[in-house]
């Protein structure tokens, strides 16, 4: 026996599936209490549901409930979907004698709600209603405004399906009908392709989509006469109901319709894969269309060049075709370390010829290129083997990369040295060295008056008053309590006086790019700190400081413990903080001074800091280096933010790096906190690298 077609299973399976419904097929509702009289203040709900592809069938056989105007006391209210069918109250009396409805609906959703409510009193002892409901089947091609089915509607008790003509498919959604006509690629260089059923009527309600697929190195050229196109036309709105596109990488042609193509008749797609993509709707269907297309090689240019021949000549050269270029005599091109006279080049695929970088010249490197911080003396000649040498400007700088410094004009016109090939050497600032060493005259609380030519990397902050150390020419180091209120502090470097009218004459002005605070450093919780833990910032400058014996940067420690100076260790200090002798005033010179490291005890033992706080309630870590000692020499207010510097103990000449960084003291004038500046060279150095390209103004 044949085998059912799938949809008549479908419609079997449904109606077996009614035959044995359960008793959601039907119901009844009574109001509480019915027959008897309903209770003040009750509300119930009823929430009836049927199978699908049923509707409801509601009637109401009894109603006795409270009259009121829009039934605002007492009532029985039917919903469906949001929607409320209806609002009943009062009394209902059957008007045929043949049956006892007084009350009916007819839903056509499979889901119902019964909504009864009542308010404080039923004087007059209603009793309420009764009500049934019965699932009815719902003819889904007819009872509905939108027919569910682009051509056959088939009805059934409880649902329904859609079938299709002749030679037409049903699409996954079960309810439109199409034609099979996509999946067709088409590789010859020339073709033609037509709309389904072309020159008699195409297909309603489909998408056949072609593809013209050549090989790469040619372009596919469309071909439509006006006589060869008959679509639907545009709407009122411009838009058209059937529509021709092609589409080519990212670029579309179309969409087009009408009854002579709009198009150009000839058009270039630039492309070797084209879609063809015909979108039909419901209606209006036409003739359709037809197209031819062939593959036009890709062309590739002829180079005008006076110092070759090219063999064959031609007017065009096109995809695959090969030429040969000689030089003349005087010239060569350069491929690697070997010369040549000749070489062969083939047009490709893209439009480009193999080797077209080859050019037949002469030999020549040209002018080095200049370096930053450096010189060259300018060669008389630039041919090949000319000879060039690179120097920094010192003592200030120094070169960076390995190698002498010597560059060699090379076969393929690059200066190239033995070591670093073509990369140019780098001149980078020599760090630590003071021009002019620092001597202490006096020890006293301030320190002794300093030439900016023994601390060239120090830094001054007018607002808030503080210092900072140059560690790099588009670098600043300073505490973070510095810069936490002022993210676009004004500095000067290269001034031993901070007098406004010599800083604008002598200094140099540092404008920031960005403040970058180390992440671990806590906003002030009152009005006066107690925690210094972290205190450290970076800021990097808009544009390169030029170094000279008033500025040049102080080194960075390294990671070994060699860089964890011990107790007694001399650092050096350098500020315009406030002195002894003018305690309410800072400084407007340069003061200098040296000082011991001594354990962090000393300073949780001095016994009050100057306003007035038990040293105790500071916070103490190993972030932190205690400095100073008896002699009262110490770095006080407007001195943060500046170098505590140590004498590099790998270097055999004098070479200073930042030990630490003037972060604040119980006491000026006793001992006082610097941050650590070895715990945090990996953040330092990370900041620095992913900062690496300062912006221009």
């Amino acid at each position: 026996m044949d085998r059912l077609p799938e949809m008549w299973c479908v419609v079997l399976l449904s109606l077996l599936a009614w035959a044995y419904a359960d008793p959601t097929m039907y119901g009844e509702i009574l109001s509480p209490n019915y027959p008897q009289a309903y209770p003040n203040e009750v509300e119930k709900t009823w929430d009836i549901e049927v199978p699908k592809g049923h509707g409801i069938h509601l009637y109401f056989t009894h109603l006795d409930i409270e009259l009121s105007e829009d039934c605002a006391y007492d009532s029985v209210q039917i919903k469906s979907e949001g929607h409320i069918e209806g609002n009943l109250c009062g009394q209902r009396a059957s008007k045929n004698p043949d049956s006892p409805v007084v009350e009916e609906f007819q839903i056509l959703s499979n889901k119902l709600q019964v909504v009864f409510k009542s308010d404080f009193s039923n004087e007059e002892r209603f009793t309420g209603f009764a009500a049934y409901y019965v699932a009815v089947d719902i003819n889904e091609c007819t009872d509905f405004a939108d027919v569910p089915c682009s051509h056959f509607c088939n009805n059934f008790i409880g649902g329904f399906f859609c079938s299709c003509p002749p030679e037409y498919f049903l699409h996954d959604d079960m309810r439109n009908c199409g034609v099979n006509c996509s999946g067709d690629v088409f590789t010859e260089m020339i073709g033609e392709i037509t709309s389904p059923n072309y020159p008699n009527t195409y297909p309603e309600n489909s998408r056949c989509e072609y593809q013209i697929l050549l090989e790469e190195g040619f372009r596919v050229v469309l071909t439509v006469r006006e006589e060869d196109f008959d679509v639907e036309p545009a709407n009122s709105e411009g838009h058209c109901p059937d529509s021709l596109i092609f589409v080519a990488g990212n670029k579309q042609f179309g969409p087009y319709c009408g009854n002579r193509f709009p198009g150009p008749l000839k058009i270039e797609t630039n492309s070797n894969a084209v879609n063809v993509i015909f979108q039909t709707d419901k209606t209006g269907q036409k003739k359709g269309w037809k197209l031819r297309y062939y593959g036009d090689p890709i062309p590739c240019p002829k180079k005008v060049d006076a110092n070759s021949v090219w063999e064959p000549e031609k007017e065009k050269y096109v995809f695959k075709d090969v030429v040969k270029i000689a030089c003349l005599d005087g010239f060569e091109v350069v491929e690697g370390s070997v010369g040549i006279t000749s070489f062969y080049s083939t047009c490709q695929s893209n439009g480009k010829w193999t080797h077209s970088k080859l050019e037949c010249q002469p030999v020549d490197c040209g002018m080095p290129e200049t370096i930053t911080n450096g010189q060259f003396q300018a060669p008389e000649d630039t041919a090949f083997g000319s000879v060039i040498h690179y120097t920094c400007k010192e003592p200030y700088y120094y070169m960076e990369n390995e190698g002498d410094g010597e560059y060699r004009c090379s076969k393929d016109g690059s200066w190239v040295n033995e070591l670093l090939g073509t990369e140019l050497p780098r001149c980078v600032p020599v760090c630590g060295v003071p021009s002019k060493p620092f001597v202490a005259t006096q020890r006293i609380f301030g320190g002794s008056p300093a030439d900016i030519e023994s601390f060239p990397w120090q830094v001054f902050f007018t607002n808030p008053w503080g210092g900072g150390a140059l560690i790099d020419e588009n670098w600043v180091l300073t505490a973070a309590h510095v810069v936490e209120e002022n993210h676009d502090p004004e500095m000067y470097v290269g001034s031993t006086s901070v007098v406004t009218s010599i800083l604008k004459k002598s200094a140099t002005l540092l404008k920031p790019e960005r403040v970058i605070i180390h992440p671990g450093w806590k906003a002030k919780s009152s009005a006066t700190r107690t925690n210094f833990d972290n205190d450290i910032a970076l800021i990097q400058l808009k544009n390169p400081v030029e170094m000279g014996s008033k500025i040049s940067p102080i080194c960075l420690p390294g990671n070994s413990s060699d860089y964890d100076p011990s107790q007694g260790v001399l650092g050096l200090i350098s500020g315009w903080g406030r002195t002894e002798k003018k305690k309410q005033h800072i400084t407007r010179k340069l003061l200098g001074a040296k000082l011991p490291i001594v354990p962090l005890s000393k300073c949780q033992e001095v016994k009050e800091t100057d306003n007035g706080m038990d040293p105790k309630s500071f916070v103490y870590t190993d972030n932190m280096i205690c400095a100073g000692g008896e002699q009262g020499v110490d770095s006080c207010s407007g001195d943060s933010g500046g170098a505590f510097a140590v004498q590099d103990p790998n270097t055999e000449n004098t070479k200073f790096y930042v030990a630490g960084l003037v972060s604040w003291g119980p006491k000026c004038g006793t001992y006082g906190l610097y941050t650590h500046v070895k715990n945090y060279i990996d953040w330092i150095r990370k900041t620095m690298q992913e900062n690496s390209v300062p912006s221009e103004d």
